[in-house]
């Protein structure tokens, strides 16, 4: 099964092992980052440094200069990789050890721009602004994710490109010192949680024929169990329903997947007329519509008419990688890759690779992706290889 691992351009960058290392994992793809959010990173095995930290969303080469002028919504560019071009360099180093190069780019989860451009943030039914969520139902908004997908998904050295948030980011977010768990949060709260209530989105709904003001309140009135104690209802979409009733439910859903679904068509667009014929398109993606985040809800049928497929979120139970494989059963044209976490220390588990692997093959998918070999450790590398050698 054709397999590819996450990298960022850092890990390779300033260490000239790290290609032959990658390939000797018995991969033959790299997923290399061209576009991504804020994070701080351990570098291992890097012979210079052990931490990166990235201190906002960027692009991870040089930006169009032209492209971007005089807008105000424009990608930043980064400054903690010692390179001119940190995408370029590592692809180039990795193909010269046999690797195909795709881009990754993450798209709706920027802070950076929320923290300078407020109006563009998802704003929930409190007021409460989500900096780190650009509401993709703003026309500005979407105007620039359609153009730094175009721009960062089709680099030199990259043969195809996996879209990440390309749709809905909501409440969750791996913020820093967070101290939000207090209250678990179910499904269906989180949903609530995720809706937004801008100038832009208010006018959708009411287009679905809902008043706005009065969605607020029934959303404000539908949290106030959670808030009290009472727990959060079981998860899946009925949840929500229990919580909020399920025709206003409905009509919430029917909104935001309109957004997200014309969405994901101007973008797989926009991608599509900046490639080269036969260059790849996948999205990150759940097939539960209402999921936000990175891995963004879905509706199967839609999403591979628009793309070339799917990297879904596998790591788990048997379980979950039914509920997340099982609606892409019978998609023999289209990848279907399972994502698996391979670092012990964020809750993969390299030692049962093989077997994980074997289980999403028998469901239906048809590559693999393994997240994260700038991350993992020696011996998570090591139950790597090994897995990847008996898969064949």
């Amino acid at each position: 099964m054709r397999t590819s691992a996450f990298l960022y351009p850092w890990d390779v960058v300033g260490d000239p092992d790290a290609p032959a290392r990658i390939a000797d994992l018995g991969v033959q793809q790299v997923t290399l980052a061209a576009a991504y959010h804020s994070t701080r990173a351990l570098t291992p095995r890097h012979p210079a440094r052990r931490i990166v930290t990235a201190e906002h969303a960027a692009v991870l080469y040089p930006p169009d200069a032209g492209r971007w002028a005089g807008r105000a919504l424009r990608p930043y560019p980064q400054t903690w990789t010692p390179s001119d071009d940190p995408f370029a360099e590592a692809a180039d180093a990795l193909a010269g050890a046999g690797l195909d190069v795709h881009s990754w780019v993450v798209l709706a989860h920027n802070s950076r721009l929320g923290a300078e451009h407020p109006d563009t943030s998802v704003v929930n039914a409190y007021g409460d602004r989500y900096p780190w969520a650009p509401c993709v139902a703003r026309p500005e908004v979407r105007a620039y994710l359609v153009d730094l997908a175009a721009e960062a998904a089709v680099r030199d050295g990259a043969r195809g490109t996996e879209l990440e948030s390309c749709g809905w980011y909501g409440f969750a977010h791996l913020h820093a010192h967070d101290k939000v768990a207090g209250v678990g949060l179910g499904d269906a709260a989180q949903y609530l949680m995720s809706l937004c209530f801008c100038a832009v989105c208010r006018a959708g709904y009411a287009g679905q024929g809902l008043d706005a003001e009065e969605l607020r309140a029934a959303v404000r009135r539908a949290l106030e169990p959670v808030w009290a104690g009472a727990g959060a209802p079981d998860a899946g979409w009925d949840a929500v329903g229990k919580l909020l009733g399920a025709d206003l439910a409905d009509t919430t859903l029917r909104w935001r997947a309109e957004v997200a679904r014309s969405l994901q068509e101007a973008v797989t667009g926009a991608v599509r007329a900046a490639a080269a014929p036969g260059f790849q398109v996948l999205l990150h993606a759940d097939p539960a519509p209402y999921r936000c985040g990175a891995n963004v809800g879905v509706d199967p049928g839609h999403i591979l008419s628009a793309a070339d497929g799917v990297v879904l979120p596998c790591t788990g139970t048997d379980a979950v990688r039914e509920a997340v494989l099982g609606p892409f059963a019978g998609a023999p044209d289209a990848v279907v890759a399972a994502n698996l976490t391979v670092v012990r220390g964020m809750g993969g588990s390299p030692d049962t690779l093989e077997r994980d692997a074997a289980h999403a093959a028998s469901l239906g998918a048809n590559q693999l992706r393994l997240y994260h070999a700038g991350l993992a450790s020696d011996p998570d590398l090591a139950a790597v290889a090994g897995a990847l050698s008996r898969l064949g």
